[in-house]
This record gives structure tokens, C-alpha cells and sequence, in this order.
């Protein structure tokens, strides 16, 4: 059954809070729902500045431009004027963001009324199991929006996660001429790829400065690859200059290179090509349960630490049988003491080897359940027909 009588269209609303990872998330999302399911996609952002940094084609001046198949369009504020020709079948909302009132008063006058989700953050935590799906009826409006959760099984939404993923990330990792030719791009020299490669991807209350200490003075010769922009104060402190694109600099076992801050694709290769990844937030936190890497999460902050709550139900999952892991998760994220970075440093290296084969599996247990964008298109055929059906 298709959405529609003709092609089928779909609208995502992203307001950007964490820079890129709203904005990460949603164009994934709008790109495999073009791409791999040839729905007419309009992405609405409010912010085109971060998005070009994902993303070079986007022009931050246009209010509407077409970019890889999608059409994306500059949220400016709630104020627009609508008409019902102007909805599409499917509407998502992400994380909550309010669609303009015009709008939803379009979409309420639509025949037939579009579907309508919130498309919710990804948590491990139990209580989404019940959320997943529930319907939410407009105060006002004959409109009815559901909720849609990612997760990390059946009873929920599943993970973003597009066609032919795992066979582009095997064929590159077994590919050294490709990740030495990837890195060589800015400036890792064969002595440097030789050694352990991490990548540093995190927000400014990590303990950076502990860990560069750590590093520096292991035995391990470490390469760390810092996008322009990250933990600007404490790799500045390491380099002695400011951390632009291409400065480098070498202290003991350790050298801190900056990168350009890379589009999606690119960034998927960095995770790929290296042997540890230093993540944050949900998009760059999912890729890196893709590429098969040991990963140290950074999870967005929230009042009242929330978030440490959010820590330990993914944790609990994903790190069982690895308690280095998860004390020196815990401590990265500042949910307990990390008094001996060194100490805790070091137990983690030591089992890393273990925690990388336990990745595949893992990979394999989410992937069991389908891919996010599938499920989400069945829920709406559900619900369209539920609707076409209703008396």
C-alpha cells in the first residue's frame, strides 16, 4: 500500500540545539527516506550554518535549496502562512520541536490528515517501551501525533542505519592502501597510522587535558585527530598555538593533529580508520556502534544530571562483562570520580581487544530488529490504514 495517490511525500522539522547532532540525525533520516524509499522529502532546519558544517553543498543564505535529492527549506520562525496543498502525507517533528501553528492548522484542514510523529531521542532506558508509538491528541485541532523512539530492541523504533553500511565499513578497514590514503589527507604520515589512532569527538567538560597527560606519557604512540572547533581550550594548552585546521603538534608518546571539521561521510571513514573513538551526543554515538571500534561516549548534559541515569541504561547493556569500560565511561561523563586518569586509562586499553570483538555482535543483536526508517514507514502505513479505515 503506498502513503499516497501519487509520490509520496514527507516533512522533517529540526531545531538545532546540540550543533550537529540534530541536525546530523535529521539529515541521515531525510536522506534514506529519499533515497532508499523515493519519498519527496523536504527537510526544514533553523539553522543552515551548522548544517553546512555536515553538509558543504548546503548555502546558508537560501531559504530553499534541493541538496542530494531532499529539498531543504529555512525554518525562520513560527509565523509562515500555510495551505492544506502545502502538507505532505508524513510529518516528524523531531525531538519535540514545535511545527509553526499555521502549519498544524494546515494540516488539520489537509484531506486526508497527514500522519504525524515526534520522532523522540535514543535512550536504553526502559520506560520508552511503554511511550513507543503512544498517541498524543491535539488540544485543539481534529489531529492525533504519536511518538516514535529509536532503540535498542524490538520494542522500539530500532537505529538509523542505511543500505550497505557494514559491507562499505568491512571493505575500507581491510583496505590498508585506502585508510592510509584517508588519513594522509591531513597530514598523518605512515609513522604516525602506524600506532594507535584515536579520534576526539566531545563536549567542554570532558577531562581532555587528563587524558592527553595519560597519553603523552604511556608507552603507546597515540595519534589523536581533533575536528577544528572541539575542545578548542585544552588542545590549544597541548599544541602552543591555536587549533586551526593542520596544526599539529608532538609531546612524549602523543601527537594531537586538528582536522577540518568533515561532512558525514567523511566522518563515517575517521571512525572506521581509527582504533578508538572519543564520541558525543546521538548521531556521532551511533556511528560508532557501526564502525565496529571500541568508543567512549560523551552524552549531552541535562539538568539535574538526567543524563548519568541515561548513561547507566545503555551501559548496562552495552558494556556488560567490561567494568573498565564502564568506570572510565562513567568518569568521562563525570557520573563518578575519575581521580586516577592514568589508572583508569590503562585498564580500559588493556581490555579493549575484547570489548572490539564484542562490537560485532552487538552490531548484529540491534540489527536483528530492522533498521529505523523501515519500521517507521510500516508504523505509518499502520497508521494510514487505520485511518482509511476508520468509520
Amino acid at each position: 500500500m503506498s502513503l499516497s495517490s501519487s509520490a509520496p511525500s514527507l516533512a522533517i522539522f529540526c531545531k538545532v540545539i546540540d550543533n550537529y547532532g540534530d541536525i546530523g540525525i535529521c539529515w541521515r533520516l531525510a536522506r534514506q527516506l529519499c533515497h532508499e524509499h523515493a519519498l519527496a522529502v523536504t527537510l526544514w532546519v533553523d539553522d543552515l550554518v551548522s548544517f553546512r558544517r555536515i553538509c558543504p553543498e548546503v548555502d546558508p543564505v537560501e531559504t530553499q535549496q534541493a541538496i542530494q535529492g531532499v529539498t531543504v527549506r529555512h525554518w525562520q520562525d513560527q509565523d509562515g502562512q500555510f495551505d492544506a496543498r502545502d502538507i505532505p502525507d508524513v510529518v516528524i517533528e523531531f525531538f519535540g520541536c514545535e511545527l509553526p501553528p499555521d502549519y498544524q492548522r494546515a494540516m488539520a484542514a489537509r484531506t486526508p490528515r497527514p500522519v504525524w510523529l515526534n520522532y523522540e531521542g535514543l535512550t536504553a532506558e526502559d520506560w520508552v517501551e511503554g511511550c513507543h508509538r503512544l498517541p498524543s491528541m491535539h488540544p485543539r485541532l481534529r489531529l492525533t501525533k504519536h511518538f516514535y523512539f529509536p532503540g535498542f530492541n524490538a520494542r522500539t523504533g530500532g537505529l538509523l542505519y542505511e543500505a550497505g553500511l557494514d559491507a562499505r565499513r568491512r571493505a575500507f578497514q581491510q583496505d590498508g592502501a585506502a585508510v592510509t590514503d584517508f588519513l594522509a589527507r591531513f597530514g598523518v604520515t605512515a609513522a604516525e597510522a602506524a600506532g594507535r589512532k584515536v579520534s576526539l569527538f566531545c563536549y567542554l567538560d570532558a577531562p581532555v587535558t587528563a587524558l592527553f597527560d595519560t597519553w603523552r606519557g604511556g608507552a603507546t604512540p597515540t595519534l589523536c585527530l581533533v575536528p577544528e572547533g572541539v575542545a578548542s581550550a585544552q588542545v590549544s594548552a597541548f599544541l602552543g598555538t591555536a587549533p586551526v585546521t593542520g596544526a599539529s603538534a608532538s609531546q612524549g608518546s602523543l601527537t594531537v593533529r586538528v582536522l577540518p571539521f568533515l561532512p558525514q561521510a567523511d566522518y563515517d571513514l575517521l571512525l572506521w580508520a581509527c582504533d578508538v573513538n572519543f564520541v558525543r551526543g546521538e548521531d556521532s554515538w551511533v556511528r560508532a556502534q557501526w564502525a565496529g571500534r571500541p568508543f567512549v561516549w560523551h552524552i549531552y548534559p541535562q539538568d539535574e544530571n538526567l543524563h548519568h541515569k541515561k548513561l547507566r541504561a545503555f551501559l548496562a547493556l552495552y558494556a556488560r562483562g567490561a567494568p573498565a569500560l564502564t568506570a572510565y565511561m562513567l568518569g568521562w561523563n563525570g557520573a563518578q570520580p575519575l581521580d586516577d586518569h592514568r589508572a583508569a586509562w590503562h585498564a580500559l586499553d588493556a581490555t579493549l581487544p575484547d570489548i572490539a570483538a564484542q562490537a560485532d555482535a552487538w552490531r548484529q543483536t540491534v540489527l536483528a530488529q530492522g533498521d529505523l526508517v523501515t519500521q517507521l514507514l510500516d508504523f505509518v502505513r499502520d497508521l494510514r490504514f487505520a485511518q482509511e479505515n476508520s468509520v
